[in-house]
């Protein structure tokens, strides 16, 4: 562990070295863009070797997570960062097909303490995991989804520096990119009650706006999010709509990432992402390709989106819990 983080800083010195000299949003009170453009080049970068799942790479960007959260002065729900969990295969195997092996994988699971009394948590989720190296050719995942996982570390600042009235829970999911393993871990082995979990806001795939749209899906199952999320679009710097949880296939995106482990367990959710592109799920994916500018943006609208749903939370748990009735 100490041997990779020391790799780690040495590249993630270079990234931020090399994004400085790239033009990029105006600085806020709310996050650093260099660090978080860094970050974005650093865990998308080949030496992450796509993030497979049990991988080097694995281990190196979930050290670059942890180190980056100590950093912060965050620390863990439990006794460590690291929640090793074992999965299965989600199928019975064909007729004639052996059964598919165990596989071990490790979410990474933080906490921000909130300011009240209140024991209510706003989840906020991105998995870190890719497709790793396929055919020899590195799946560096760039928006798919070190965005995401960025973007949850931006939060992670911003609510350092200006605690939170409600607990943060900071999920970096694995196993996503296999049958959502992780997130599947994580409601079975919740490491707070299910009953405390108000909200969860999940990043996937949150830095490619090639068509200039940020889409928030998810308040078509609860219509008392709408005029929160208008809120933020009113004055976001980014174009965020609503959308994408209705209709067939990939038009409803409400099973499509680990966001529909709280939705299957009655916790309200949005989901935010970008629309698929060409670069979708190939080798393609990287960081030269992200507009660095409308990313920063799409940071700053996710963070007025969680400082916005922290505000709410308390009606928001009561939506949850009138749901629960009807």
């Amino acid at each position: 562990m100490t041997r990779v983080k020391t790799i780690l800083s040495s590249a993630f010195a270079i990234g931020i070295a090399a994004c400085t000299t790239q033009p990029t949003a105006t600085e806020t009170a709310s996050f650093s863009p260099e660090t978080t453009i860094g970050l974005l080049q650093t865990l998308s970068s080949d030496e992450m070797e796509g993030r497979g799942i049990g991988s080097e790479g694995s281990a190196k960007a979930r050290a670059m997570i942890i180190d980056r959260l100590e950093t912060l002065g965050i620390g863990p729900v439990g006794e460590s960062f690291e929640y090793p969990f074992t999965y299965g295969p989600f199928r019975p195997p064909a007729e004639g097909e052996e059964p598919a092996p165990d596989k071990d994988a490790i979410n990474v699971i933080a906490k921000i303490p909130g300011s009240s009394e209140s024991d209510l948590a706003m989840v906020v989720t991105a998995h870190y995991d890719h497709v790793g190296i396929i055919d020899g050719e590195i799946y560096n995942g760039t928006d798919d989804n070190a965005s995401g996982v960025v973007a949850t570390l931006a939060i992670a600042e911003h609510f350092a520096a200006n605690p939170p009235a409600y607990d943060v829970l900071l999920v970096f999911f694995d196993a996503e990119e296999d049958g959502f393993g992780g997130a599947r871990d994580f409601i079975e082995n919740p490491p707070v009650p299910l009953e405390t979990m108000a909200l969860n806001l999940n990043f996937d795939m949150v830095s490619r706006g090639d068509n200039g749209l940020l889409w928030a899906s998810g308040t078509h199952h609860w219509p008392g999010l709408v005029p929160l999320v208008d809120d933020v679009a009113a004055t976001a710097p980014v174009t965020l709509r609503r959308g994408f949880d209705t209709g067939n296939n990939r038009d409803d995106w409400t099973l499509l990432s680990d966001h529909r482990v709280f939705f299957q367990s009655g916790i309200p959710h949005i989901y935010f992402g970008v629309e698929d592109h060409p670069d979708y799920h190939t080798p393609r994916d990287d960081f030269e390709l992200v507009d660095q500018d409308w990313f920063l943006g799409s940071v700053e609208t996710l963070i007025m989106v969680a400082e916005t749903m922290d505000e709410d939370l308390d009606e928001i748990f009561a939506m949850r819990q009138a749901a629960l009735q009807d």
